[in-house]
């Protein structure tokens, strides 16, 4: 791993040589960085720009972190007992939205609980809140058209923004997987497929944010591929295939768009490690992002270990993300320039951070131990 101190770009010439990093080294860094957004799980002010919902565990700001926690504490005893308080003390509910995929990401963590001490407690809730959605599915239409009298969209009572697919059908499919009960799985596929139908750009092999960008440029011209957005859906894309079975026939369709994007997103790669916040943007002051990079990062270590990417072609640009990550932590543990809560590519600081960009950063760094600790020599 390179040295933290190391200006963040020099970066760009010490990755070149994408060197295998050390196994506990991977463990440590994402290790400090969970300890510190575990010590500053309060502070949501500066630096987190923080809104109410920051202050909800149950929200996908941190749910993201408390998700990729569980992974950690998967190669980490000490974390569970920070998972089971939290659960317990927010009695293992969901959001209080019933059709909002970012109120169901919360359930991940639980159904981890649930096999790690907590038992059926843990699901309780969950298969409450996801039996009232099969029982009165939306039918709304996948426009994201806001609205007019506040609040959220009408159609995110449905996944119509790309974010969604990490939060929601992950969740549902590892719930059919808990339980025996495959309605949930046969919604899951069937509200992700009409997700990718319209929000899928073949051409681009990328996933628009929502409706609102798919005529929208830069000021180059270029069209606007949230590097975060993506990230998203790359994400749980990895998620849903290492749940389904490799006999399920609704796999292959997972890992032949994961396989497309992948090949997409290693062309996008800036010399420096990182992938800019709009991903299309090759100019020469794209700004590093964090959050985006993390996810990517976790989805290439993660694909290659499950034997979906090749080895040879996505560990170096994995390890290359990694080192670029390692040069966003600050000297207390924080991890810096986080994309701040937003719905496009936009402007990002080196004192920015929020808890999914932490979130990300220790699911690329489990995903890359347990990558690097079978092929460490």
């Amino acid at each position: 791993m390179i040295a933290l101190g190391l200006p963040l770009m020099i970066v760009a010439a010490a990755d070149a040589r994408a060197t295998m990093p050390r196994p506990a080294d991977i463990l440590a860094a994402t290790r400090r960085v969970a300890d510190w957004q575990i010590a500053h799980r309060d502070t949501v002010g500066v630096p987190l720009a923080g809104r109410a919902s920051a202050r909800n565990p149950r929200d996908w700001q941190q749910a993201t972190f408390w998700v990729a926690l569980t992974a950690l504490a998967d190669r980490d005893p000490r974390y569970r007992k920070t998972l089971l308080d939290l659960g317990q003390g927010q009695q293992w509910r969901l959001g209080d939205r019933p059709f909002h995929a970012d109120d169901q990401l919360i359930g991940q963590a639980w159904l981890w609980a649930s096999r790690n001490g907590a038992g059926d407690a843990a699901i309780a809730p969950m298969r409450a809140y996801f039996d009232n959605l099969l029982a009165n599915p939306p039918r709304n239409a996948l426009a994201f058209v806001p609205n007019e009298a506040g609040g959220d969209p009408p159609c995110t009572t449905r996944w119509c923004w790309c974010d969604a697919l990490f939060m929601a059908p992950p969740t549902m499919l590892k719930l059919a997987k808990a339980t025996g009960d495959d309605r949930y799985a046969r919604f899951a596929h069937a509200e992700f497929a009409a997700t990718k139908a319209y929000l899928f750009d073949p051409s681009e092999h990328l996933f628009f944010r929502d409706s609102r960008f798919f005529d929208r440029r830069d000021a180059a011209g270029r069209k606007l591929f949230w590097s975060r957005g993506n990230g998203w859906v790359m994400a749980g894309l990895v998620r849903i295939i290492e749940t389904l079975d490799p006999r399920d026939p609704e796999r292959a369709g997972y890992v032949a768009l994961f396989r497309e994007m992948a090949a997409r997103l290693l062309t996008l790669q800036r010399p420096n490690g990182y992938w800019a916040p709009s991903l299309l943007d090759n100019g020469p002051d794209a700004l590093p992002e964090t959050s985006g990079t993390g996810f990517f990062v976790y989805a290439f270590a993660r694909g290659v270990d499950l034997g979906l990417l090749d080895r040879k072609t996505y560990l170096p640009a994995a390890i290359k993300g990694w080192s670029a990550l390692g040069q966003a932590i600050q000297p207390d543990g924080m991890l810096g320039w986080v994309q701040q809560v937003s719905d496009r590519p936009d402007v990002v600081a080196r004192t920015d951070t929020q808890f999914y960009g932490a979130g990300a950063f220790v699911l690329a760094g489990t995903a890359l131990y347990d990558l690097t600790k079978k092929n460490w020599r």
